[in-house]
């Protein structure tokens, strides 16, 4: 299950990076290409919205001991989803300085504002790809977190068991070591009467004896 999850992760976090190209140059198209671009960045995010789902999808048939580590990832990628939709909806309505002086008749400065915005759009890809990075790095250490739970959970469920098992064993000879002893005081009580029988009748023989010897003299 965690499989797919992983699987649909790496689909969100290939299509989220080329969301955040694509919004970059949404400010420098003007016309048919900018709707275009549009229509396609739209397009985008609707299928980086259904990746979510099948990514929720997926979390709630984990098991509720690790399901807490996927929730966490999950909540980072809905984080990360909302932050692209406002950059796009203010990248709909925004103008490169090259497109704005374009629009205006002004073309001082051109290539310099064109360089600077190339930069700005790099510097803002090599964030959000640090910012991927980090996410998954994250994600695999709480994951090996929880599979390390897992085990001990695991372990002590087994060391639960054969406690269990040891108590059992306890229970059954004790069982039989209380049977072998009330056998052993029932023999005792039938030796003692066996005995005081005995010797009631040894003293009534005795008893018996000298009687008829009196009596014969």
């Amino acid at each position: 299950m965690s499989s797919d999850f992983e699987s649909y992760e790496q689909d969100f976090a290939v299509l989220t990076a080329e969301i955040t190209g694509r919004i970059g140059k949404v400010p420098k198209l003007v016309g048919d290409e900018k709707k275009q671009m549009v229509a396609n960045i739209e397009k985008q995010l609707e299928e980086a919205r259904e990746l979510l789902e099948q990514m929720e999808l997926e979390v709630r048939e984990i098991p509720p001991q690790s399901r807490g580590l996927y929730s966490s990832r999950m909540r980072s990628y809905k984080q990360e989803m909302g932050k692209l939709e406002a950059d796009f909806k203010r990248s709909r309505i925004a103008y490169s300085d090259e497109v704005r002086n374009e629009l205006l008749g002004d073309d001082g400065n051109s290539s310099e504002n064109q360089r600077a915005h190339l930069l700005d759009n790099t510097e803002r890809l090599e964030r959000s790809s640090r910012r991927l990075e980090a996410g998954y790095q994250i994600a695999v250490e709480t994951e090996q977190i929880g599979q390390e739970m897992l085990e001990n959970l695991s372990h002590d469920r087994e060391k639960i068991q054969r406690a269990r098992e040891r108590l059992r064993e306890t229970d059954a000879n004790l069982g039989k070591s209380s049977r072998i002893l009330t056998g052993m005081l029932r023999r005792i009580i039938q030796n003692r009467i066996l005995i005081v029988v005995l010797a009631v009748i040894i003293i009534f023989t005795t008893m018996m004896a000298i009687f008829l010897s009196v009596r014969g003299r």
